[in-house]
This record gives C-alpha cells, structure tokens and sequence, in this order.
C-alpha cells in the first residue's frame, strides 16, 4: 500500500513537472511570439506626428489650414497647469509615480475584465497615459490580450527613454479628441476658438473629459452626456487637490459653451486665394509635407482688400443677373409633410447667410405670400422683386422654391447669379498678391476663375501694342489714320475688315486718344507698323501670354491669357517697366522655426549693421526691366487718360493717377477691366464657364469697371493714389493741353501745341488727305494706308469698351 502510494506520488510530482516545464515551453512561446514584431520605442526619441500647416495673410490673420490631421503641436512648456492636471485627473492621477503601469488600476481592470469576457462586452483598459502613447502612436487600437501585453511592456520601455515631461507633451499632442481635432490646441481652437492659455478651468475638463470616446461626449449631439462627464472630470480634480471647492462649484455653475462646428480659421473670405496657395506650396514641398510637416506659411494677403473684393465681385455678378432677369424657381413642391427638409437641402451660397430657403404659398396681382423652409413663418415680397420676377419668362406661382432674404419687414426675392468672373490685385513694384477671388462663391464652384480660365482679354491687350510702338519711333504725339483697312485671309475667304465699336471712323487721331478711346482700326494699323513679332516678344517678355501667333487679329486681344497674368503684365506699366512674378506665399517656415523659402531673395549687406544716423539702405528693385522707364510711363499716363477721358470716364470720380484699360471680346462673350495706381494693380473679369455671351451692351464698361471702382473705393482709403513716378531723362511737352513724355529728341516730331485730331466721322479721302497733311506738318511716323477695300460686312474682334 505504501509503495503504491509512493509509485503515485512520484507519477503526480513527474506529471505536475511536466506542466510545469509545458506551461514554460509555452509562456516563452506566446511571449516570443508577441515581442517578436514588438515595435522600436527608440523611434519615439525623435517622433512628431503630422500637425497642420497654418496659413496665415501678411497681417498675421489665420486664414487657413493644411492637414490630414488638424494638429496644432505645442511643447510641454507652452501647455498650462490646469490642463495638465486636467488630464491627470481625468486619465492618470498617478502619472508621476509609476513606472509605466499602475498596479493597482490594472488590478481593477483585470477584475471587471472576468466578467467582461464572460458577458461578451469590451476589455477595459485600466491603461496609464504612458501605455496611451504606446497604443496611439505605436500599437493598433483593437481590444485583445496581445495588444495589452505588449502596451504594457512597451509603457516600461518608454518610461526608461523618455521622461515624464517628453511622454506628456506626446500624449497630449497625439491623442485624438474629436471635432476633427488632434491634440489639445487643435481641440481648444475648435471646440472654443481659444488657444490653450485662454481656456478657463471648466473647458480644461472638458478637453479632459473626451478621450475615452469623443464621440459620445459631442456637445451637440449628446449635451447632457458632454455636460455631465466634464463635471465629473471637475470632481476629479477637486478631491486630487488641483482645484480648490470654490473653483470647483464656479466651474460648475457653468454652461458648457462649444462652436457649433469646427472651422479651419476665423477669416473666411480668402477660399480661393488659400486654396490656390496651398496648391503653389505643394508644388514647392510636395503633398505629403503641405499635408503633414506642420508649417507655418505666411502669404502676400491683404485681408481688408480681400473681403473688400469678394464683396465687389459678387455685387458686380450679382448686379449683371438682375439686368438680365429672373430665371425662375430653383424647385417646386406640392407642401406635402417634410418640404421643409428637402427644401432646406438646397445649397445658398455660404457667402450668403442671411439668404433661407422659401415656398410660394400665393400670388395675387402683385402680392406674393411665401413660407420660410427653416421655421414656421410667412411673409411677403418686395414689390420691385415681384415685378421683376413677374415679367419674364417665368413668373412665380404656388410651390414655387425660391430664396429669399429679409428686407425691411418683407422678403427680397434672391437668384444665385448663372455668370461667374474674377478679381485680383497686386502690388506692381513687388509682385506680392494682395487679393484674389477665383468667383461668385467657392462653396458653389472650386474652380478659380483668375489662375485657371483662359480668355481673351480684348481691347485690354492694346496697351502692349502701343507699348511695342512707343518702344519704336512713335510717341504719345504720334498720328495713325483711323480709316477703313482690309487684310485677307478673313473667314470664308473674304478679306478680314477690322471696324470700331461705333462702326464709324474718326480720321486722324493720336496715339493717345486712339487708346483713350479704344480705336480697333487704329490698333491694326500701329500694330502693322511695328510688326506683330515685336508685339508678341514684347507680351512674352511681360508675361500677358506663353505663347501667341503673330497675326494682326491677336493686336485686338484674340489670344488667350488668364486674369492672372495679364494683371501682373500691367504691373510694368506703374513699375518703371520692370516685370515683376507675382508671388502668393512670402514666408515658410518648418516646425521648428527654421524659413524654408523666401519670396525675397534680395541681398542686403548694409541692413544688419546698427544704425547711427547714416542713410537707409537700398535694395536693389525687383524683378528684369523689360520696358524703357519712359515707355512705361507713357502707357500709364495714356491709360489714365482712358479714366479721365476714355471709355472708363464712370470711375473718373476716383481722382487722378488712377489709369487703365476696358476690353471686351467679340460676341460679349467676356468683360474685362484692368486698373491702377501706382502701389495697386486690379485686374476684374466678368464671362459664364461655357464661354456664352453675356448679351448686347455688356461691355468692360458695363460689368467690370463698376466692379473695380467699388473695389477702389476701399481700396483707395488704405493706399492713397499718389503720382506716376516720372522718369529722370524724359522731356515733356504740352500737346493738345495734356502733358506728355518723350524721349530724348523724339519732342521735335510735335509743336508745342499740336492742333487736336478730328473727332466725327470722316469720308475715307478726308481721312487720307488729313493724315498726309498731319504726316507733313509734324514729321511723325504715320501707320501704311492702303487703298480703300469693298464694301464688306465689318467683323470686330473687339469692342470699344
């Protein structure tokens, strides 16, 4: 009996070896295979996650953001006391004095965990923020006892390669807190557009509040469960000691205030301009660094002429559509249970937020009743905008949805406009880009009318044909013959027949009041005289075009350019003649503070020396002389005779040294003015995206010179319009009571007082007779008169205005 029991005694001890040994085999097993693609925590020595490029305007206004995720990263030292102890509170009140795991809360953890797996429900955590980091930044976030193990055992490798400080500052850049925001800046600005030194005690707690799931702590969707959970993080804080009770009962008492939605910059007025920046930074630095290298980007933006053009644009396209009437409703409905909703889906233009969507609940003669989608209320319509609606095509009924906004006690009736156009402006003597909207509305259409719609530019391309002359042997002085010219090779083999907008011709006249008022034929003729190769190198060299055929038609802006562009190319007509590149992005700086690019390149030796009393520095002007000085002041002096005298004489009341050129293209399929003074170039564009005609008389004059003069308005009070610099080495003479410029001996073409130029039609022998006696008396170079063609049907390619 003895020996039995000593026979099984030894089989039980052998057996329980045996475990022993197995469940060894197996723990070096199942430990090998998780730290086997353990990650390195050594990377983290050196880890940033992405973080967003900020982009802000010249001023310092925040205008934008880059990013795949909208991280703003601050150091440890830039984060406040109360929203550290917030989150300790909330997540890790022993932070300071473990290891890298707390015992005692994995204890409880592992505890409720029993019963979690018996129940089916998720593995709680327990998890310190160290094992937090582990799992945002290096592990996945599934729940499994694989994924806990390793969190732990990488806890304890951090805490012997990082300090507390360094995984802190990791965790709370890192750790994703909902509203689409990373870290605790981004969620500060977002939640409550504050930075983090701003943030009061109860908005700590409720940044604290979130980690655990964002998303059920939305304070839109699920307020009393946001609420309650930062009052519980409050509490927290209170028994820790990091709040005192009176604090505690203040916060407590109040509201939780948060943005109704996240918004990437308070300015919102600079879509295009920001979007067109961004893609220029990508194209410098690449997607994955604009996206994720956390920049600091400043830009050329001006944010008071910014708004100041998006307001003019749209008015401008805003005025065109009421000229041209109404189109009708945007959609009809029966009343039927829930029009509301599907009404209130319609999208107004986001520049517009005062404009609500509306049903026609009646009309009677010239009364009409509407309901306002978005709340349970009835008014009328104005009077004028009945009238208007009611006289097209297709007047308003019942059912009829419309927008409409509030109008001293009534309703205006509203359309979005169906034509679309752009406005920019820059700085002539730098290039930088002040102001740039690409359209009606960037929420409706993406597409930047300024950089991308290429157009012709009509008669704004003439002053770089007079600029090629003048460049010659003619002057502002100059007299070209405005008679009828035939070329062949015009359509359908019939000779092609330039004609003026007036379809009459005025005889001699000078260069200058050939462009004052915007001589098609006349354009032909110098552009004859000069040789269109001239014309092209010279728009080449200025940047109006990369490339252009040398045919008289293109003298009449039948090329193709963008808004872009020929506003830069007019920059070295104020400039002295230099071509400037304009630029959008003036400094970019990486996340640690070290510039990457800067749109200045100048040198300047003398600026760092301390001053004491001797004279300023001067840097050397930007941008290749391609004009002579006194050529380019010529055009500008000629061109503000257009707003003196010319066809954009309805923004004469802008005052002097305001110059520039009217243009429109054949059909009036585009409406074009380009403007200045000498610190400002606006170039404005009115045209639909299929390229239609905007309709008879909708000329520059028409629909883009007004746009540019309520844009001036503004612009006009921050940058006064002061002379045109006058070249050191002109001479000037008085003709026909204007001073002009010319070069050196070129003076001797004109007398003194040079009798003014015939200005009513002219019999085509009259006009060649006069233009031998002008050619007589003055000696100037006169443009080739050949003899007088058929009778043709005139074909323009550009208007007068």
């Amino acid at each position: 009996m003895v020996k039995i029991a000593e026979r099984w005694f030894v089989w039980a001890a052998m057996a329980l070896l045996a475990g022993v040994a197995a469940a060894g085999v197996l723990i070096a097993v199942y430990a090998a295979y998780v730290l086997y693609d353990l990650p390195d925590t050594s990377e983290l020595a050196d880890y940033r996650p992405a973080t967003a490029t900020r982009v802000y305007a010249g001023d310092g206004t925040l205008i934008g953001e880059f990013s795949d995720q909208r991280r703003i990263y601050v150091t440890y030292e830039q984060v406040p006391d109360q929203l550290i102890e917030a989150f300790l509170a909330a997540e890790d009140r022993s932070f300071f004095n473990h290891g890298g795991i707390d015992v005692s809360g994995v204890g409880r953890a592992m505890f409720k965990n029993v019963f979690n797996v018996l129940s089916g429900r998720r593995l709680e955590g327990g998890s310190t923020i160290t094992q937090q980091v582990a799992k945002n930044v290096l592990l996945t976030h599934e729940s499994s006892l694989n994924r806990k193990l390793k969190e732990a055992i990488l806890a304890a490798r951090l805490e012997s390669i990082m300090t507390k400080e360094e995984l802190l500052e990791l965790y709370l850049n890192e750790i994703y807190l909902g509203y689409r925001s990373y870290g605790v800046a981004s969620a500060a600005f977002n939640y409550f557009g504050k930075s983090l030194e701003q943030l009061t005690v109860d908005e700590a707690a409720f940044l604290a509040a979130l980690p655990k799931a964002p998303s059920n702590y939305h304070p839109r969707r699920n307020p009393e469960a946001a609420l309650n959970r930062r009052n519980w993080v409050l509490g927290q804080m209170e028994s820790a000691g990091f709040i005192t009770d009176a604090q505690y009962q203040q916060a407590l008492a109040r509201p939780l205030n948060t943005r109704a939605a996240p918004r990437r910059a308070e300015y919102a007025d600079a879509d295009f301009f920001v979007e067109e920046a961004r893609r220029r930074a990508i194209a410098m630095f690449g997607v994955e660094e604009v996206n994720r290298g956390g920049y600091y980007l400043r830009t050329t933006l001006d944010p008071e002429l910014q708004s100041a053009a998006r307001v003019a644009l749209m008015r401008g396209l805003e005025s065109y559509d009421r000229r041209h009437g109404w189109r009708g409703a945007w959609g009809e409905t029966d009343f039927a249970d829930g029009w509301q909703e599907a009404a209130l889906k319609k999208q107004s233009p986001p520049e517009r937020r005062t404009w609500v969507p509306a049903a026609v609940e009646s009309v009677s003669g010239g009364t009409v009743r509407i309901r306002l989608a978005r709340e349970d209320k009835t008014g009328t319509l104005v009077g004028s905008d009945v009238s208007w609606a009611n006289n097209s095509r297709q007047p308003l009924k019942r059912g009829d949805l419309i927008f409409v906004e509030p109008q001293g006690g009534q309703y205006g009736l509203r359309q979005v406009p169906a034509v679309n156009g752009a406005l920019v402006a820059i700085d002539p003597q730098s290039g930088r880009v002040l102001a740039m909207v690409g359209g009606y509305s960037y929420g409706l259409s993406s597409f930047n009318r300024a950089t991308q719609a290429s157009r012709q530019p009509g008669s704004t391309f003439k002053p770089f044909v007079y600029a090629a002359a003048l460049e010659g042997d003619f002057t502002p002085a100059s007299i070209v013959l405005d008679a009828p010219i035939s070329f062949p090779g015009g359509p359908g083999g019939r000779p092609w027949t330039p004609s003026n907008y007036s379809g009459r011709y005025y005889g001699p006249q000078t260069l200058r009041r050939g462009l004052e008022l915007s001589r098609n034929v006349m354009t032909v003729r110098l552009a004859q005289a000069v040789g269109m190769k001239n014309v092209v190198d010279l728009s080449k060299k200025l940047g109006v075009v990369d490339d252009m055929q040398p045919n008289l038609a293109m003298s009449l802006g039948a090329g193709e350019t963008t808004p872009y562009q020929i506003t830069s190319a007019y920059a070295a007509f104020v400039n002295g003649g230099r071509r400037i590149d304009p630029y959008l992005i003036e400094v970019v700086q990486d996340r640690y503070g070290q510039t990457i690019h800067r749109a200045d390149q100048r040198g300047c030796r003398e600026c760092s020396r301390p001053f004491s009393g001797q004279e300023s520095p001067r840097l050397q002007d930007r941008g290749e002389q391609v004009l002579d000085p006194i050529t380019a002041y010529q055009v500008s002096s000629m061109l503000e005779g257009v707003v003196q005298r010319g066809t954009a004489a309805r923004v004469r009341g802008l005052g002097r040294w305001v110059g520039g050129k009217t243009g429109t293209t054949n059909e009036y399929r585009s409406a074009w003015f380009v403007g200045f003074t000498t610190d400002i170039v606006v170039g404005v564009f009115i045209g639909f995206d299929d390229n239609r005609p905007l309709g008879h008389g909708e000329t520059g004059t028409t629909a883009a010179v007004p746009i540019f003069g309520e844009f001036m308005e503004s612009a006009l009070k921050k940058r006064p319009a002061r002379p045109f610099v006058r070249p050191r080495n002109a001479v000037f003479r008085t003709v026909n009571g204007i001073e002009e410029a010319f070069r050196p001996g070129t003076e001797r073409q004109v007398r003194e007082e040079a009798p003014a130029a015939p200005q009513g039609p002219q019999n085509y022998y009259d006009v060649l007779r006069r233009e031998q006696e002008a050619a007589a008396q003055t000696g100037a170079p006169v443009a080739p008169t050949p003899p007088p063609p058929k009778k043709e049907p005139a074909e323009d390619l550009s208007g007068l205005y």
